[in-house]
């Protein structure tokens, strides 16, 4: 049965119709069309006074056609977001409990300051006299990042991780062409528990990767990394705690095997979340660490906009930081953008300094929370991991043995085996418990990987509820009930999609349906 607008009044796209209706709504889960599809082009909501007759200045590139965009009063196009985002699962929804990717909860009061005139307003090309309290911001939360991380300098203008790593990689990358070793130090370790943008950062500056493998334990063996060092070696880029939930214990053995080598220390830092307040990187023998202020200080992946990656440098590559940054003498706070003091940047990674926005968040969470509340963030998150793994470890297989985890519990698809149930099927069943699945099939060293990272916002009662839906499902894959998970969604508002073929094939262009012909024609 078809609905009004031509679509199947079932829950998902060909499912077979219970009790079907008309509009394709089921209660309170509206099926919302595109705004192509109910829109008018020959109405606005908004009246506009007739323009005057003016000179057109864009010669061939005037527009010859009508624009075409679908008109509205107020409140239907109110009610179109507002139903678009009930579809949407957030931080402020449920449990998210995505590994390696701490999506926490994003205080308000962050928020409130971020919105503060003067922050919400700022714009990049203002005059550097207009924005003094900016600048103090800018400079006031990089002091607290090299306090956190030990570090003497950091870069405050990269825009997230990855780019993070990219200056980090630049600044090893400067330093190396500095001492005359440009055209030797041409390869970056990269062991397999790394972050997968790790190797692809090193590479895209011209970089060789050669992979460093784990030990039956998850983490890296010393010796493998002395192996593989020698005057071809530019750096290793170590995760720590690493994608597999697990700190690298020996992590001050492999920095000084590569400080041995005249290699540099990478330290991938998406994880800091799990030891902000109790272990400091540059204590560690780190170079070079980029830091997510949108994950580690509470906004959840960028905020829906640019996140922030600052990267804190080691004395050894603090002068070849990029411009611009903030200079701090005495009361005056000003940004660099010309050589001084002998340093050697290696030029500018981005037109502008950084995301404001997350920048106060970032300051705001820490001030708000202080070192003991930082602290104990990272406790919480480590106890709730490891929480969630024990619940399940009954049940669920775990890859490198029943161990410690740090701030994600990582299992693995072997106590799948033989239950017709695979990892995907189970995520899909998940969603039907109103859940978003957690990070599956990575890191890629695990098959069938299902990694889960609580962090520290969660409550004991919606942990013991997530742990007890797990179980559940677990117990219903064990006892062979594969409908449950083979046809999962069943409950959502589209059914299962075909994942490859909407990658592969994306329709990325609406078309005007067919006219439905009325059944009395």
């Amino acid at each position: 049965m078809l609905n009004r607008q031509g679509r199947p009044s079932s829950p998902g796209e060909g499912a077979e119709a219970i009790n079907p209706t008309f509009t394709g709504n089921r209660a309170l889960i509206i099926e919302e069309a595109l705004l192509f599809e109910t829109g008018r082009i020959d109405v606005t909501g908004v009246d506009v006074e007739e323009v005057e007759d003016f000179e057109p200045r864009l010669g061939a590139f005037e527009r010859k056609d009508p624009i075409g965009l679908p008109g509205f009063a107020e409140p239907e196009a109110m009610r179109h977001f507002v139903r678009l985002s009930q579809k949407n699962f957030g931080i402020d929804t449920g449990l998210f409990p995505l590994g390696s990717c701490t999506m926490k909860h994003n205080p308000r009061l962050n928020e409130k300051v971020a919105r503060l005139p003067g922050f919400a307003d700022i714009h990049p090309l203002q005059p550097i006299s207009t924005v003094p309290g900016a600048l103090a911001v800018i400079d006031h939360l990089a002091h607290y990042l090299k306090t956190l991380t030990g570090m003497p300098a950091v870069a405050m203008s990269p825009k997230a991780g990855a780019h993070g790593e990219l200056c980090g990689m630049m600044a090893i990358k400067a330093a190396i062409a500095a001492k005359g070793e440009g055209e030797t130090r041409k390869v970056v370790l990269v062991p397999d528990s790394a972050h997968g943008t790790n190797p692809a950062t090193a590479a895209l500056i011209g970089f060789t990767v050669a992979s460093i493998p784990v030990r039956p334990d998850g983490t890296v063996d010393p010796a493998e990394i002395k192996k593989a060092l020698g005057p071809h070696v530019a750096a290793i880029m170590l995760t720590n705690p690493n994608t597999c939930g697990l700190f690298e214990r020996d992590v001050r053995a492999i920095a000084d095997v590569v400080h041995e080598a005249g290699a540099y220390f990478y330290c991938d830092g998406a994880n800091f979340n799990a030891i902000v307040g109790k272990v400091r990187p540059g204590d560690l023998g780190v170079d070079a660490m980029h830091i997510n202020l949108h994950k580690t200080f509470s906004t959840p992946h960028g905020g829906g906009g640019p996140g922030a990656g600052p990267v804190v440098l080691s004395d050894k590559l603090a002068p070849f930081a990029p411009f611009p940054y903030v200079v701090n003498a005495r009361v005056l706070v000003e940004r660099a953008e010309e050589v001084m003091n002998g340093e050697t940047p290696f030029g500018r990674l981005t037109a502008f300094h950084g995301q404001m926005g997350m920048f106060t968040r970032a300051l705001t969470y820490m001030l708000s929370h202080g070192t003991d509340g930082m602290r104990q963030a990272s406790e919480d998150a480590v106890l709730s991991a490891n929480y969630v793994r024990t619940g399940l470890a009954d049940l669920m297989s775990a890859p490198f043995g029943d161990q410690p985890c740090m701030h994600e519990a990582l299992f693995d698809d072997t106590w799948l085996k033989d239950t017709g149930v695979t990892t995907l099927d189970f995520a899909k069943a998940m969603i039907d418990e109103g859940y978003h699945p957690m990070t599956m099939y990575f890191p890629l060293v695990v098959h069938g990987a299902m990694l889960i990272e609580p962090t520290e916002s969660e409550s004991k009662a919606s942990l013991d509820l997530f742990i007890a839906t797990l179980r559940d499902l677990a117990l219903s894959a064990k006892r062979g009930e594969t409908e449950r998970f083979s046809g999962a969604p069943y409950h959502a508002p589209r059914r299962r999609l075909d994942e490859t073929r909407a990658a592969r094939q994306p329709v990325l262009r609406w078309t005007p349906p067919e006219p439905i012909k009325d059944a009395a024609e």
